[in-house]
């Protein structure tokens, strides 16, 4: 489970997520320079593309993205969206995209969110696994560039949603998501007084117009929690503020270790990401600790497939 966000204030344009799992993927700061060739099970090797920073893992020389920006600040992070993801056969007059592929095709070629969507409506996610050892993983996906961010799932087929609410997490579907924020209209980061039992009575604490905000971890009050937060909260016009606010927003969906359980076993946020899509900027902070690293595409241009160890 997962939280992903873009964060605009004036000329200032911030995006990353909260990953949320239940083990280690070998996550790397993956550096794949601009001549490093990009293969897919079924389209044409890429040779020449964007340049792209991001946290994934590599296997078999080949850079399997999480979330990652290009040169041109255009970002995509995959969130799991168990259930509800379908995969097809190839389709002859479709570009066919393995899940695992989409954010590389996509950074590889496109500069922004029209490129992208232009792609994106000719393309079909494939059901093909990265090799007999790893499987498909039922993704969807977020795409921001510095002005907006569109939302990227395949169900009874390819659906592009514009996402005026700039977040995503996982199940629900999208649609369903934004249907939901409907349930929650009555809260109100105001303190006023709703003498609706018509007896005079004043609240004895402040924010009770709050109560009613969703604070467990399910992917629907993830969703919501982080709208009413990124929505109210007060940012300077300077992108150290912002990048603060922007950890304290995802911190306040952070999953601790020992809260949720699955089959696998403990999930919790073992990293938050932060993205100046400005001057391409990957921020990162890891589990358990309070420190604040970047790195910056433009001084790390690489001439070879790199790894940086978080």
């Amino acid at each position: 489970m997962c939280t992903a966000m873009l964060l605009k204030n004036n000329n200032i344009s911030l995006f990353g997520r909260n990953m949320d799992i239940e083990y280690s993927f070998n996550e790397h700061i993956i550096i794949t320079p601009k001549n490093y060739p990009i293969n897919f099970k079924k389209e044409k090797t890429i040779n020449n593309h964007y340049q792209i920073l991001g946290i994934g893992t590599i296997i078999d020389n080949y850079p399997l993205y999480a979330d990652a920006v290009n040169e041109h600040g255009l970002s995509i992070a995959s969130l799991a969206f168990k259930e509800n993801a379908k995969y097809y056969n190839t389709k002859t007059d479709k570009i066919n995209i393995a899940p695992y592929e989409l954010p590389l095709y996509i950074l590889a070629k496109c500069k922004n969110i029209a490129e992208a969507i232009n792609y994106l409506n000719n393309i079909n996610i494939i059901n093909i696994n990265f090799n007999e050892n790893t499987l498909n993983t039922p993704l969807h996906f977020i795409i921001a560039d510095k002005d907006k961010s569109i939302v990227v799932e395949q169900t009874d087929k390819l659906y592009i949603y514009d996402n005026p609410y700039n977040i995503l997490t996982n199940n629900p579907p999208f649609n369903y998501q934004i249907e939901n924020i409907k349930s929650y209209l009555n809260i109100s980061t105001n303190n006023y007084i709703n003498d609706s039992f018509k007896l005079n009575i004043k609240p004895n604490t402040y924010n009770h117009n709050l109560i009613g905000l969703p604070g467990d971890y399910s992917s629907k009050s993830r969703f919501i929690k982080t709208l009413l937060l990124k929505n109210n909260i007060k940012l300077e016009n300077n992108l150290n503020d912002m990048i603060y606010h922007f950890f304290q927003i995802l911190n306040q969906v952070k999953m601790l270790k020992g809260i949720v359980i699955t089959d696998l076993g403990y999930e919790y946020t073992r990293y938050t990401s932060c993205i100046d899509l400005n001057n391409i900027t990957y921020y990162y902070q890891k589990y358990g600790d309070n420190n604040i690293y970047s790195i910056n595409l433009k001084n790390n241009k690489r001439d070879q497939l790199s790894i940086i160890k978080l």
